[in-house]
């Protein structure tokens, strides 16, 4: 790793929300393109972790508050490229989607605006829309209206559900797969159109180069759409484990979640049962990752790398001859 000397005049990023999954991910790539990086977040120690991604210096973490418009205002000073990842599944507090999804992304824009920075991306998710009846969906909609209202050539993104080895959404269903003697079907068909995490860093680095004129929003889905019942077949058959799907009714779903919402980790809550009722693929008619240049990767050639843990015996197990077997990863 090299250091970053004083006076160093390399473009700047600045991430919101750069400490999650998608963060990383970018901040991975942006590093290796030399760009010196602000992490903008309430939890300074943890954006510390990510600093080995970078050279010395390369990588800074910035403490702010929510709504502190003056460190807002520090945090996009001279930066080339501020991205908005900020995001939750779940409220801790009412009102948390609206804090998190509308008003501080509307915040973030409005100072990117004041500050003359060039490029904002704000990612948003596949699915937003004011009339869902999801309180998520339907602030992600409202960001995206307040955000493109404060910083008009803002580009927003709308992932579906994002896969890769850290994710929540494959990782957790294969997890609960080792764990119990049956798959519960939620919503069974409802279609999902999972797209790479690289994929969604690579859009937003290319958002660098869209001209005033390109499109401002841009759904990303990958080339394989599946309803939810396929997706659990499809882990199933990648972790080598045989549970029966059972199909949950709505009404013994609403109840589940009202129960586990209240317990800790949220494991499923209300707002969520409401979002997997309804289908997370691109409209077509928007443009996607091709109009960015970039080829969507299939999930088969990524998800078994990270599924293949929770298969018995471990990593690589092969049932024929019981042993465990070296996968380059």
């Amino acid at each position: 790793m090299g250091v970053l000397m004083a006076g160093d005049t390399r473009k700047i990023a600045t991430i919101f929300g750069g400490t999650g999954f998608i963060g990383r991910h970018l901040i991975q790539r942006l590093a290796r393109q030399g760009y010196r990086i602000r992490l903008a977040t309430r939890d300074v120690e943890r954006a510390g972790q990510l600093k080995p991604m970078g050279a010395v210096g390369q990588i800074v973490p910035l403490h702010i508050s929510p709504g502190n418009s003056a460190g807002i205002d520090r945090a996009v000073m001279g930066a080339d490229l501020v991205v908005n990842l900020a995001g939750i599944l779940a409220e801790r507090r009412k009102g948390d989607f609206e804090r998190v999804h509308t008003s501080g992304p509307r915040l973030i824009a409005e100072r990117c605006f004041t500050a003359g920075v060039p490029r904002l991306v704000h990612i948003s998710a596949i699915g937003a829309a004011a009339d869902s009846r999801s309180g998520y969906a339907r602030s992600k909609a409202r960001g995206e209206i307040t955000v493109a209202a404060a910083f008009p050539e803002v580009v927003i993104l709308r992932p579906s559900i994002v896969f890769g080895p850290e994710d929540a959404f494959f990782n957790r269903f294969a997890g609960l797969a080792r764990l119990s003697p049956i798959m519960p079907v939620i919503s069974g068909d409802t279609r999902f159109q999972p797209v790479y995490v690289g994929d969604v860093a690579e859009a937003i680095i290319a958002a660098l180069e869209l001209s005033p004129t390109a499109p401002g929003l841009y759904e990303l889905g990958g080339p394989t759409v599946l309803t939810f019942r396929e997706v659990l077949r499809y882990i199933l058959s990648v972790t080598q484990r045989h549970r029966p799907l059972f199909e949950v009714s709505p009404k013994l779903a609403r109840f589940e979640a009202r129960i586990l919402e209240r317990l800790p980790g949220r494991l499923l809550t209300t707002d969520q049962l409401e979002m997997l009722g309804q289908d997370n693929v691109a409209s077509g008619e928007l443009p996607g990752l091709e109009a960015l240049g970039i080829i969507p990767k299939p999930m088969e050639l990524v998800v078994p790398t990270y599924l293949a843990r929770y298969r018995q015996g471990g990593r690589a197990y092969d049932p024929v001859d019981r042993t465990i077997k070296h996968a380059d990863l």
